[in-house]
Formats: C-alpha cells, structure tokens, sequence
C-alpha cells in the first residue's frame, strides 16, 4: 500500500507551504491591504541567487548591483554554506519554484497520467544538464557586466511574483514560466534539474574539495604572472561543476547524507526512487547515500516502507528519529541567521579611488541619509558628480543606510565644503495657489538640520500637507543650519512651535492607493524660525517651482548653397515659425515629465519639428509646446502626438514602434513663435 508522504514528511510540505503562502500574501497585493503601515513587498528581497549574482559582481567590478540588499547577500552566502555543509536545502524547502513543481508532480499522478522519467546518467539526463551551466554562466557573467541582476529578465518566479510587471524581457520569461509548468508537469522537477543556474552552482559547490584545488590554482597562475580574464574563472567553475556532476556524481564531504540500512532494505520496492524529486536510485548507493542531486527533502525516508533509510553523519552515525528534522531545522536556522545578521551588515554598493599619490595625507568624511543615493546608477551618478570636485579622490556608497563616505584631501577642501557640494538645492510643491484668489504669498523662513537630500525636502512637504494647513511650497538653501523657505496663505499664522513639532515628527504617514498606510521614518531636527517675514507674487512664486522641459532637435540639414552642414534651428531661422500648445495643470506631474523624452523623440524625426518645451504659458498654467514651421501643419503635429504608437530611436540601429505613453484628446490651439 501506498504511504502518504505528506503526513510523513510533514515538516517538509508545511515549511514549503508556509513560504508559497507568504509569497502570494505579499506579492498580490493582501498584505499591504490587511496588514496597517505595511509597504509593497519586493519580491527579490529573500532570493539568494540574486546574493550570490552580487557577491560574484562585487568580487569583479568592487561593487554591488542595483537595489541589492544585505539580506540577499547574506541569503546567497547561507545557501552557500548549507550546500557546502549540508545539502541543497534552499532547493527542498524554500525555493518556490521547487514548491510548484512538487506540486504539479502530485497533480499529475492525481490524474493518472504518465510522466516522462529520465533516468539519473542516462545520455538525455547528460545532454539536459548542460543547459543549466550555460544559463550559470550567461546569467552571472551578464549580471556582473552590466552591475544590474540579469536574471530578472527571465526568472519565472520573479515574473510571476510581479504579474509579469517588473523588470523582465517578456518574451524570456513567458518561456521560462513555460518550461516551469509544462516541463515540471511531464518530468520531475525539470527546471530544477536542468535548467534551474542556482541548482547548478549549487550542484558544484557540493564538490568544494576540487574547486579549493582549482582556486589555488588560479593563485598560483596570478603569482607567475598569468593575468587570466576575469570570465576564465565563472567558465572554469561551470565546466568543472558539469565534470564533476555527470562523471562523478558523488560528493562525499557532507555533513549530512540519507542513510541506508543494507540489511532492513528490500532493494525491490523501489518506493525511495519513485517518490524522489529527482529519481535518485537510492538502492544503487550503499550505506551512504550521496548523489549530487539529493537535497535531503526527506521524501524517499518517508515513503520507505521498510523504514530502512534516515538522516544520519554517515554509516555508523547513530538511529535517531531527531536527526530526520535537522535538515529543516537548520534551513529555519540559516534563514533567521541571514534576516537578523542583515540589520547590522552592509557591503557598500560602489567603492571607487582615483588620482591617489604616493605621500597623499587622505581623510574619508561621511555623510548619513543622503536618500538621492538609492542604487547603482545613482552611487554612479553621484561618484560622477565628486570626480569633479578639486580633493575628492574616492567615494564608498551604502544605498540600503543612504550613507556615503568620501575620501579626500584635507589640505584642498574640507568637511563643510563637502558638505555643500554634496547638497542639492530643491524646491517642492504641496499645492497649486489659485492666482484669481491670491496675488502674493508670505515667505516664513526656518532652520533645519539631518536634511541633506532633496527627497528630505519632499518629505518635510509631504509632512506639511497632512497638517491642512495653507502651505503652498517650500524651497531650499544651503546653509549650516540648513535654511528652508514656507510659502503660505498670507492668512496662515504659524508659531515657531507648530514648526517645530511639524518638522521633528518621527514618522511620515501618507495614505497609499488601494487602501492603508505608508510609514516613512524621518529624524528631521528644527533649529530656529527667522523673525523676517517676507512676500512673493504668485508668478515669480510658480515660476519657482515649476520645472521645465526644453528639446531643441538637433538634426542636420545642408545650407541654402549647400555648402555647410547646419543644424535645424539654423537651418528654419528667417522662416515664420509657430508653436502649437497644450495646456493643462497636470503636466507638470512626474508621470507626464517621464513621457516627455518619448514624445520627444518620436517628434524629432519629422520634417519642420524643431523643438518641444514644457513651460507655464501666459495664464501660468503648465503647457506642452511644439515649434515648428513649414512643411510641418498645426494639423499634423495634432495627428502625430495622436497617434497609436510612436517611434521611438534608441540607437542607430534600433528603431521601435512602442505605444504612445500619452493621449491628448483635447485640440491645442498654435499661434506665432516670438524668440524670447
């Protein structure tokens, strides 16, 4: 008869369980709906493959991929130490793609219907294999190029964690996603067999011995002096883990392995095979089961039903039931270790030196909260902006503290200038005034301090907004302490100690869509209020705030005698020029503003087009404008931004159809260009 391994093995099905649950909590959106002051969950938060991507790319570059955290980092690097000790266990208990597949095995024999079995070193079983150290390799050779995680381009359970939103290549993940739920319902765990990279490099890390061997073989070469590609050594680690997987197959450096009693087996029940994940020949091992594959779920113990197999150190290891639970134990154990070692651990995203002499007295300075810093590209950015700074001569960044730490030279700049070159000044909008209603607004200035962002300043706005008070805008400058400007209602009358317990608020609490409540904590410190009250008028105030868009095309024409190459604003001057307008107040928000680089390509291409500018008009009221003049129409330029999809260029060579990221349903109206 029969065993019903779900009851046996149950602590097995109820931790996988327990982490598929979790997953659809978040992902779908249930959490941030049930659960008060949560925010939307990422879904690569708890991955370690995206760990171990980054621990490969700083090892390369010195630096981490964008958006990673020190809880990936520490997940990849227990996954790791489970396998080089253990087992695979991150592959029986947690993977959720794992889950999925065990899932659609069961569904499958719930339905009687006949899967494909591919027998462990078979020919098919050796040729399949190959595909999972290519996609090692591709996958992490990639990742640590470009400092981005690859694998979110076609990693099924980031896909279907996302609904195929995140940052995928659609047509790599609808394959992956495929190969998940067609392979894993005809073969056993397929993608965890043959295509899975994680299970790959997991498979090799399981042979540690040779590749200890393989590394202070590298050394050694270093020391002779072979400078070797960085990619030599990923290649080397794939090729060695693909030997090694299908011509040994045996590691035997574990801690702990499936234990097999010769003598209480019956060898002819084949139970243990039947139910393995993948189709490990348990009776074809002696005593000690050590197949590359096994990852000690536990499923060939509980469905022996001689109950001759168990978790043990070896052979002589003693019979005791407990030690069937430590391999989930010590997977709980592992996962904990990473989440609270986490909080006190953080690699820096870019560590960068530059123009460093020998005899150079170097200081490092740090600067906490900078919250501009928030990944790669901006810890790019930022290294980009202290490269031109007269003493700078290096730049550490940690996105997941916002704290930067920068090395220079004390004799050519000091803390306090840093300080200031470092700082963006910034302005931040809470409300639109009515300029029918108001002509001027009172200027209320404060001293701040620990804002040394703009993002602060959109903080500190979003705090004032809560408040319902009639504060309009405000408007920083640096200063020590540092000053910000309050434009407010002319009625409004704020005491310095409203300010003061508006700015020191600890927590920023907005309401978010869908229902609940983001929590944001700020540490904002209010110095004083200046005495001096001042007023602006509505439109130098507007103009203030208003951020511009301008894009003059800059395609090359031939001159009239054809004997110069100009550009096209050169190229129509002296001709009647028009500027066809759209006017309306939401284009000034963040959605529009990220179309308006689209838009504009897509305009450069046509003939007469020669720029696109978003500015308040006359009425101060935000307007998308088009210049343009003959052959272009005012009723072209309406069609052209109308259209379905628009072309977009981004490089010579390639050239989409993408659809159009605005509509404009309402007519605009065109009237004569004057040059300002």
């Amino acid at each position: 008869m029969k065993k019903n391994t779900i009851c046996t093995n149950w602590p097995k099905f109820l931790l996988q369980w327990v982490v598929l649950a979790a997953i659809i909590f978040f992902a779908s959106g249930l959490a941030a709906k049930l659960i008060p002051d949560s925010t939307p969950a990422d879904p690569e938060t708890y991955c370690p493959a995206g760990g171990l991507q980054a621990l490969t790319t700083y090892a390369v570059r010195g630096s981490l991929p964008c958006s990673m955290s020190s809880l990936q980092i520490l997940m990849g690097l227990g996954l790791a130490a489970a396998v080089v000790l253990f087992s695979k266990l991150f592959c029986a208990f947690i993977c959720p793609i794992g889950t999925v597949e065990d899932l659609l095995t069961k569904l499958r024999n719930a339905l009687g219907i006949k899967g494909i079995q591919i027998r462990n070193g078979s020919p098919a079983d050796k040729i399949l294999s190959i595909i999972k150290y290519v996609m090692l390799f591709w996958i992490f050779y990639s990742t640590a190029t470009a400092s981005e995680l690859f694998c979110k381009n076609l990693d099924p359970y980031y896909a279907m964690a996302t609904g195929f939103k995140g940052e995928i290549t659609l047509w790599m993940s609808i394959v992956t996603v495929s190969m998940v739920f067609v392979g894993g319902f005809i073969i056993k765990r397929f993608w965890c067999r043959y295509i899975c990279p994680i299970g790959a490099a997991s498979n090799t890390l399981k042979f540690w011995l040779p590749l200890l061997i393989l590394a202070a073989l590298w050394w050694l070469l270093s020391i002779i002096g072979l400078e070797l590609p960085w990619w030599c050594a990923l290649a080397a680690f794939c090729v060695a883990g693909y030997i090694l997987e299908v011509f040994h197959s045996r590691p035997k450096l574990q801690l702990l392995h499936v234990i097999r009693d010769e003598d209480v087996c019956g060898r002819n029940c084949q139970q243990c095979r039947k139910n393995c994940p993948y189709n490990i020949a348990v009776t074809s091992f002696g005593s000690v089961v050590n197949s590359v594959n096994c990852t000690l779920c536990g499923e060939c113990i509980a469905a022996c039903p001689s109950k001759a197999l168990r978790i043990g150190t070896g052979k002589h290891s003693p019979d005791n039931k407990l030690f069937n639970y430590l391999p989930v134990i010590i997977t709980i154990i592992i996962g904990a270790a990473a989440y609270f070692g986490a909080k006190s651990f953080e690699l820096p995203t870019i560590d960068e030196k530059w123009g460093i002499e020998q005899g150079m007295e170097l200081q490092s300075y740090t600067i906490e909260n900078l919250k501009t810093v928030k990944c790669f590209g901006s810890s790019m950015a930022f290294k980009a902006k202290m490269e031109k700074v007269n003493g700078v001569h290096g730049v550490k960044t940690y996105v997941g503290s916002h704290k930067v730490v920068i090395t220079y030279e004390p004799g050519k700049i000091t803390p306090e200038k840093l300080s200031e070159v470092v700082f963006e000044p910034s302005h931040f909008r809470i409300w639109s005034p009515d300029p029918a209603k108001l002509s001027e607004l009172k200027v209320v200035t404060i001293r701040t301090e620990k804002m040394t962002s703009k993002l602060d300043l959109n903080y500190l706005g979003l705090q004032f907004r809560t408040t319902g008070k009639s504060i309009f805008g405000l408007e920083s400058e640096y200063d020590c302490p540092l000053v910000v400007r309050v434009y407010m209602s002319p009625d409004e009358n704020l005491d310095e100690e409203w300010f003061r317990q508006t700015v020191e608020k600890k927590e920023l609490e907005m309401p978010v869509h869908g229902g609940g409540t983001k929590v944001t904590p700020v540490d904002f410190e209010f110095v004083r209020m200046e005495k001096e009250v001042g007023t602006i008028g509505i439109a130098e105030y507007l103009e203030r705030m208003f951020d511009p868009f301008v894009a003059n095309f800059n395609g090359e024409y031939p001159s009239a005698d054809s004997t110069v190459i100009i550009k096209r604003e050169k190229y129509y001057e002296g001709q009647p020029q028009f500027i066809f307008e759209l006017a309306e107040q939401s284009y000034e928000k963040p959605i529009i503003k990220r179309a308006l680089p689209y838009l504009s390509n897509h305009l450069s291409k046509e003939e007469g087009v020669i720029g696109l500018y978003l500015k308040l008009n006359k009425d101060l009221v935000p307007s998308i404008q088009i210049r343009f003049a003959a052959p272009m129409t005012a009723e072209r330029v309406q069609e052209l931004i109308n259209m379905e999809t628009w072309t977009i260029t981004y490089a010579k060579d390639d050239v989409r159809e993408e659809p159009a990221r605005m509509k404009f349903p309402v007519p605009g109206i065109s009237y004569p260009y004057a040059a300002e």
